[in-house]
C-alpha cells in the first residue's frame, strides 16, 4: 500500500507505467487535430489546380491509377508495357481536357475552342476568327483572353506542345504574306510567341508549324469549310512523346 501510494504521489497512474499528466496531454494533441482537421474540411480546395498537380505527379512516377507503375523504356517486343504507357499517356491528356473544359466553362469561352482527342494526342483548335482578323496574324486584344485561359493550363503539364497554322484554300498574295504557308506560319508563330514571351510557356517544351491550306478538315468547296479549315490548333502531345522524340 505504501508502494503505491508513493506512485501516485510522484504523479503516476494507477497502472504503474504511464505519468497521469501525459494522458491529459495526448487528449489535449488529439482535440487540437481534429479542430485543424475541421477547418481543412471547410477550406476551399480549386479542384482544377489540385487535379493538375496530381496528374504531373502520376506522369513523373509512371503511376497508374489502380496503385501500379509501369517502365517508362520499355523493352522492344514488350507489348505489355507499351499498352501501359498508352494507357498512361491516355488518361493523363483526358485529366488535361476535364479541366481545360472546366476552366473555359467558367470563363464563359466554351464556344470559341474546340477540345478534341485525336491519335496523336489532344488538340485544342481555335478558328482564325477568334484569335486573328481577316488575312492577318497579329493577335486581336479579345484572343488574348482565350490563350490566358488556356496557358493556365498549359504551365501545369509537361507535355510537349506543338502550335499549327491552317488555312483554306483561298489564295493569298500580299507583300508580308506571298502564300497561304507564310500567313498559317505567322499566325501559328504569333500564338507560340505569345505563350512564351508573355505566359511563361517553357520554349523547349513548344514548337510551330505552318500547314497553309494542306490539311484541311473541311470541304474547302463551301464557306462553311473553309471557315472551319482557318484555324490555329494547339497539339497536346502524350507525355511519352518527348522521350519518343529525335533530339
Amino acid at each position: 500500500m505504501m508502494i503505491k501510494r508513493r506512485r501516485r504521489e510522484n504523479g503516476f497512474s494507477a497502472a504503474g507505467s504511464t505519468p497521469a499528466w501525459m494522458v491529459t496531454y495526448g487528449d489535449l494533441i488529439t482535440q487540437i487535430l481534429i479542430f485543424f482537421v475541421l477547418l481543412f474540411s471547410f477550406s476551399h480546395i480549386d479542384e482544377a489546380k489540385f487535379d493538375l498537380a496530381a496528374m504531373s505527379l502520376q506522369g513523373a512516377f509512371g503511376i497508374v491509377q489502380g496503385g501500379r507503375t509501369i517502365s517508362r523504356d520499355p523493352l522492344p517486343g514488350d507489348n505489355d508495357a507499351i499498352s501501359d504507357v498508352v494507357r498512361l499517356d491516355r488518361l493523363q491528356l483526358n485529366q488535361v481536357k476535364e479541366v481545360l473544359e472546366q476552366r473555359l466553362r467558367e470563363a464563359g469561352l466554351s464556344g470559341q475552342v474546340i477540345l478534341q482527342m485525336e491519335e496523336r494526342g489532344l488538340v485544342v483548335r481555335l478558328q482564325d476568327s477568334v484569335l486573328f482578323d481577316s488575312g492577318k496574324a497579329a493577335l486581336k486584344a479579345s484572343a488574348l483572353a482565350v490563350l490566358d485561359r488556356l496557358a493556365e493550363t498549359l504551365l501545369a503539364i509537361p507535355n510537349h506542345i506543338r502550335i499549327e497554322g491552317h488555312t483554306d484554300n483561298l489564295p493569298i498574295n500580299t507583300p508580308q504574306f506571298p502564300s497561304n504557308w507564310e500567313l498559317s506560319g505567322a499566325r501559328a508563330s504569333n500564338v507560340l510567341r505569345y505563350l512564351t514571351e508573355r505566359r511563361g510557356l517553357p520554349v523547349k517544351r513548344l514548337s510551330f508549324a505552318g500547314y497553309g491550306e494542306h490539311r484541311p478538315v473541311a470541304d474547302n468547296t463551301t464557306a462553311e469549310g473553309r471557315s472551319r479549315n482557318r484555324r490555329v490548333d494547339i497539339v497536346i502531345f502524350p507525355q511519352s512523346f518527348s522521350e519518343r522524340e529525335p533530339r
